[in-house]
């Protein structure tokens, strides 16, 4: 069973899911691929405490690594480049290229990218933090300037 929640956040409105209880979405606004209003489920703003919390302090500069409990649904490649998006550290970035490397999938640049594109929990999962090879912001759900001002904020914050 699906129940969701809107959330403020400097990046605009933030659409918290959560299915039997556990965070499997978290969609911006305008997002690409952001699924349709009604496979949300019931509004419930009581479930999502924790995810609201850690994202508060992330906002707040004061959270660098999220570990609220989450359930990625996708096929078993894409929960492969998301569980390696969260490897990516804090203020760093990583190309498709370098993830597909870690992956053990070196020509695989193309289908990091189509799954990171399908992420279902931005900023949580950090899709926010790949880049082209040439080191020039390519494809972001949310949009190019959320990805821009997500990287600025946290290269900022983790100077101090």
């Amino acid at each position: 069973m699906k129940q969701h929640t809107v959330t403020d956040s400097p990046y605009g409105p933030l659409t918290l899911v959560a299915e039997d209880g556990v965070l499997c979405g978290l969609y911006m606004t305008d997002q690409r691929h952001r699924p349709q209003q009604e496979t949300f489920g019931t509004r419930d703003d009581t479930l999502f405490a924790e995810a609201e919390e850690q994202l508060k302090a992330y906002f707040a500069g004061e959270l660098q690594e999220f570990t609220v409990p989450l359930r990625l649904n996708g096929t078993p490649f894409q929960r492969r480049v998301w569980d390696e998006l969260r490897r990516i550290p804090y203020g760093r970035t990583r190309t498709y290229g370098q993830l597909a490397d870690a992956l053990g999938t070196p020509t695989a640049s193309r289908a990091v990218g189509l799954a990171n594109g399908r992420n279902p929990i931005g900023i949580i999962v950090p899709c926010h933090r790949v880049i082209g090879a040439n080191g020039s912001l390519t494809g972001y759900g949310g949009g190019l300037e959320r990805k821009q001002r997500l990287l600025d904020f946290e290269r900022g914050a983790a100077l101090f």
